[in-house]
């Protein structure tokens, strides 16, 4: 009993969750990464695992979100100079992101032979991005530029070992004397968001080969970067162009940020309004192709959208683990508790399916498996992000009102979990993608439809699930208006036929059963009586149990 007068003896509180490992303390995603590429790879992330668990890592991810980027259009004297500062945590992220070849690396390592370049990136990205999200968004975005660059070999050749490279350097200079280039994109405007054909910045054709921008984009990504893809309307039509912060000359290209803008979340990324005028641009690409040239980007970036939500989940679930393992109410431990343990394998079965279906992603870009990428992509980002938001609300509510306070780094979690839904395309935007996929490429149907049928008679309930499936895709006349309908469903049949091959069977029957078989409430923690809902928490749960 504490003594007469003490109002301030601490007990029952959760001590800090430190000094585990997202990559070899997740079982899931050990896995994953052994499965798709081997122990090797796996150990190679063993320093990138240890530093995110660290205390260290964690004061950096809520230093970076908490002193938010601040614009300098001018310096003291008046002149322009459109600058981003951050706080030091955020160089301390994007460093280590970067030296351990979270950005651009992957495609250099593949052409000097590397086979699981990708995959390697992946699980080191899901892991590494639980500690802050936002810093994530550039570093996919110097990632993604490589593949859509490679479309002008001459500025390739320019700019591809920079953005390849494993160094970090903040501030614009030269960029052939950085050790690492950040790329950004700009695309959206005011007038248009996703539809991006009308897009009114023009770009008048130079003499020398350059062209000419004037516009102004209303959401530029990571406008701090050294060098963009943007889209602009060319006499051709739509292109898209190179547009260096820096020109090769030594002198500021024209790059004015009006604002950064006031987001819900990702707060520790500046995203911001760019004015063009007389700006430089080199084309990328065909004239008048640009988004065909521009989505080899956004292809990429939507897989780190589907590896980012992976990594919220994660990250939500592995603060609930903790917290009901140290907790005590009702004289137990909350994770002894039999429907708090159905709450915690539920979202454990969320997280596991999330991780198998993005790292098999990976895997594909590994493989050279473009078909099917281009729609097991698309519906994985639908299904994986959309679910995000939920998932985490769930792990807030878990912590109770220590989840819903700042302290927790849930409410951090929480304003991120839509982002990606909404980055490179909303939740309608990538369905009807999901029906172009269908359409255009019988390829990437054919491929997709491969990887499901691997696990064809493993389960009635996924033979049932693969068998609505291709009722809806029969139905092509109301296929318009069923668009989330088909790219949900198509991508629970991909997380059902990877868990089925590759999980437990606790979790694979625990996903079929309610996932596709309908046993399940309209919430989460709502698993069917039979399930073995401790296993599945303890598999989920960080230190202490080995993989398998």
């Amino acid at each position: 009993m504490p003594a007469v007068g003490t109002t301030h003896e601490v007990t029952n509180q959760v001590p800090p969750l430190t000094g585990y490992d997202p990559v070899a303390d997740d079982a899931a995603l050990a896995e994953a990464c052994v499965r798709h590429a081997d122990e090797a790879t796996l150990a190679s992330l063993a320093d990138l695992g240890r530093l995110a668990g660290s205390e260290q890592a964690r004061e950096w991810g809520r230093l970076a979100d908490e002193y938010r980027p601040v614009l300098r259009t001018h310096d003291r004297y008046g002149h322009r100079i459109d600058e981003v500062e951050f706080h030091p945590a955020w160089h301390e992220l994007m460093a280590t992101a970067f030296g351990h070849g979270l950005a651009g690396a992957p495609w250099a390592a593949a052409d000097a032979g590397d086979r699981h370049a990708h995959v390697r990136r992946a699980v080191g990205y899901l892991a590494w991005t639980q500690v802050e999200a936002g810093h994530g968004c550039p570093v996919t975005m110097t990632y993604a530029v490589v593949p859509a660059l490679r479309a002008a070999p001459d500025l390739a050749a320019r700019y591809e070992p920079g953005l390849t490279g494993t160094g970090y350097r903040p501030g614009l200079t030269d960029p052939a004397a950085k050790p690492g280039l950040v790329a950004g994109m700009g695309m959206t405007e005011k007038q248009g968001g996703s539809d991006v054909r009308t897009n009114t910045t023009r770009a008048v054709p130079n003499a020398d080969g350059t062209h000419t921008l004037t516009g102004h984009k209303w959401f530029t990504s990571a406008p701090m970067s050294d060098l963009f893809l943007v889209l602009a309307q060319a006499p051709e039509g739509l292109s898209c162009f190179l547009v260096p912060r820096v020109l090769p000359d030594g002198s500021r290209n024209v790059f004015r940020l009006q604002r950064l803008k006031d987001k819900l979340g990702d707060r520790a990324n500046a995203s911001g309004e760019v004015e063009f005028d007389g700006t430089t641009g080199w084309l990328v690409g065909d004239p008048g192709r640009g988004v065909p040239t521009i989505i080899e980007m956004v292809a990429a970036t939507r897989l780190d959208c589907v590896i980012g939500s992976a990594a919220t989940v994660r990250a939500a679930l592995t603060q609930a683990l903790h917290h009901t393992r140290h907790r005590r109410a009702f004289g137990a431990r909350l994770a002894d508790q039999p429907l708090m343990q159905n709450v915690l394998a539920d979202l454990a079965v969320e997280s596991e399916a999330a991780t198998a279906l993005a790292i098999r992603l990976a895997a594909a870009v590994d493989a050279g498996e473009t078909a099917f990428l281009r729609l097991a992509g698309a519906a994985a980002k639908f299904l994986v992000c959309k679910r995000t938001p939920a998932v985490v609300a769930e792990a807030v509510e878990v912590l109770g009102g220590n989840g819903y306070v700042e302290e927790s780094g849930l409410p951090r979690l929480y304003r991120q979990a839509p982002l990606n839904s909404i980055w490179e395309g909303s939740g309608n935007v990538i369905a009807l993608d999901v029906l172009r996929a269908l359409g255009r490429s019988s390829e990437s149907l054919s491929a997709v439809t491969a990887e499901i049928d691997l696990a064809r008679g493993a389960d009635v309930r996924f033979d049932e699930a693969v068998g609505r499936l291709a009722t809806e895709l029969g139905d092509t006349d109301a296929l318009p208006l069923r668009a989330r309908r088909v790219a949900g469903l198509l991508a629970l049949c991909l997380q059902g036929s990877l868990l089925l091959r590759h999980a437990p069977p606790e979790v694979a029957d625990a996903f079929c059963a309610t996932r596709l078989g309908g046993d399940w409430g309209t919430v989460l923690g709502t698993l069917p009586a039979g399930v073995p809902v401790a296993r599945l928490a303890e598999r989920a749960a960080v230190g202490g149990r080995t993989r398998g």
